[in-house]
């Protein structure tokens, strides 16, 4: 127990969670003499892969993870999503999450929560104890809160995201020196306020993973000229979190958890081209770049990752379908999304996701109407550029799964079978011993 709760008499379980976006649990699973530290947490405690959501996209899984609800309920489906009864797009933020997160529990319990680096959290809650939030954030000075926080970041040069454009370039050297600098900041910042001790529930995540495993990880599995700089990066996140697991006072569980899996990538699908080709999508001008520009004979259109939406009359503005006809074109459209085969051969869907089984809740009214949950080296783009080719490759060569997520939990009594992203906020309270009514979760408790 550390000498916060000491002085102040209280005796509640804690937790720290750290997150590891992107990380399956295969990768750790298969090298335990590389990640010794992962290998101790799993044989000491409880271990396994777990599924992510549909859509296996960040932006969508974060919100869902802290949560525990799928995107029908937190009302974000992706980092692009769509204005209801309009072609506008927006990219979500922290306050387009219209669930209840796990620090907002904590907070009504009177207890407090440190939140660093969560993606779509911007701009940061002051109804917890310290935050600065993640991914998309605009600067550090913007992203933190209290002006303590915000100082000390800013003291040791912290950043909020690697920068993934150096993965662009054909010699990746600068980028994997940019991905180690950024996490080391990240653990330093980490650390000095896991060692302060006075917070309830810490709740960190490393992104500069799937940073990494977008542009390293065929060389990974293939045994590409980056497979050394990849593990060498992924030794360092080991030792930070076997740092991090000798720290922690006795009264806190270490949860890490994943938000999807990864995988090699063969080909980038452009999706909006191959329903242009195929006769569902057109556009009002040659010069089109926005989902605005989408014509109004147009049958279907969709936005990143996997996500399509029939131009339906009296829910888009310039709508084609009729209402009754509705049930029989998305019909048609999941036909041929399943038929879609890729260049070698493979076909590009794993499976075809209807809105009503992937989603439910009050924020429904945007979901997609069907998602493809992709085979593997399939990444599905949905750009309104025109790309020329329906099958293409660019400078990413790793690419999320729906599967083989990771969630490693510092105590043995937990089951992790049959597990999916959605258990994790349960859980989390459940090791916490902060009530809840279980309808609130979509998920269930490991405990």
């Amino acid at each position: 127990m550390g000498l916060f709760d000491r002085l102040r008499g209280e005796d509640h379980p804690r937790v720290a969670f750290i997150g590891v976006d992107g990380v399956p649990f295969s990768l750790l699973d298969d090298n335990p003499e590389e990640f010794p530290n992962f290998a101790r947490l799993a044989e000491e405690g409880s271990a396994g892969p777990i599924d992510s959501i549909v859509p296996p996209e960040s932006s969508a899984c974060w919100p869902a993870l802290t949560c525990g609800v799928n995107p029908g309920e937190t009302g974000v489906y992706g980092f692009q999503d769509r204005e209801n009864g309009s072609y506008e797009t927006y990219v979500p933020m922290g306050q387009d999450v219209q669930a209840t997160r796990l620090w907002d529990r904590v907070a009504e319990e009177g207890r407090d929560a440190t939140v660093m680096n969560v993606p779509v959290t911007f701009p940061p809650q002051r109804n917890v104890q310290r935050m600065v939030s993640g991914f998309l954030s605009p600067s550090v000075e913007k992203a933190a809160y209290p002006n303590e926080l915000r100082d000390y970041l800013s003291s040791i040069d912290y950043v909020i995201d690697a920068d993934a454009s150096l993965g662009h370039d054909e010699d990746k050297s600068a980028f994997v020196e940019n991905a180690n600098a950024t996490l080391d900041k990240r653990f330093e910042a980490f650390t000095h306020y896991l060692e302060q001790d006075d917070w309830d529930l810490f709740f960190g995540v490393f992104m500069t993973t799937d940073r990494v495993n977008h542009f390293l990880f065929r060389d990974y599995e293939r045994d590409g000229p980056n497979r050394e700089a990849f593990l060498e990066f992924y030794r360092k996140v080991d030792d930070y979190v076997g740092r991090i697991r000798e720290l922690l006072p006795d009264d806190v569980t270490l949860v890490v958890a994943s938000d999807h899996g990864f995988t090699s990538l063969d080909y980038e699908v452009h999706c909006n081209a191959w329903l242009q080709e195929n006769g569902w999508l057109s556009y009002e001008t040659d010069d089109h770049e926005e989902l605005a520009d989408v014509a109004s004979e147009s049958r279907a259109y969709s936005l990143i990752p996997g996500r399509f939406y029939v131009n339906l009359e009296g829910r888009e503005p310039r709508g084609s379908v009729p209402q009754d006809e509705y049930q029989a074109v998305r019909g048609e459209l999941k036909a041929e999304l399943e038929a879609l085969e890729g260049p070698d051969g493979r076909p590009v869907a794993a499976r075809v996701v209807e809105k009503e089984t992937a989603f439910r809740g009050e924020h429904d009214d945007i979901a997609p109407d069907l998602t493809v949950v992709p085979n593997r080296g399939f990444d599905l783009k949905s750009g309104f550029g025109g790309h020329e080719a329906v099958f293409g490759t660019g400078p990413r060569n790793g690419m999320h799964t729906f599967d083989d997520a990771s969630l490693f939990v510092d105590a043995p009594d937990v089951n992790v079978d049959d597990t999916d992203l959605l258990d994790i906020a349960p859980t989390v309270l459940d090791l916490m011993e902060i009530e809840y009514a279980r309808t609130e979760f979509d998920g269930a408790s490991l405990v």
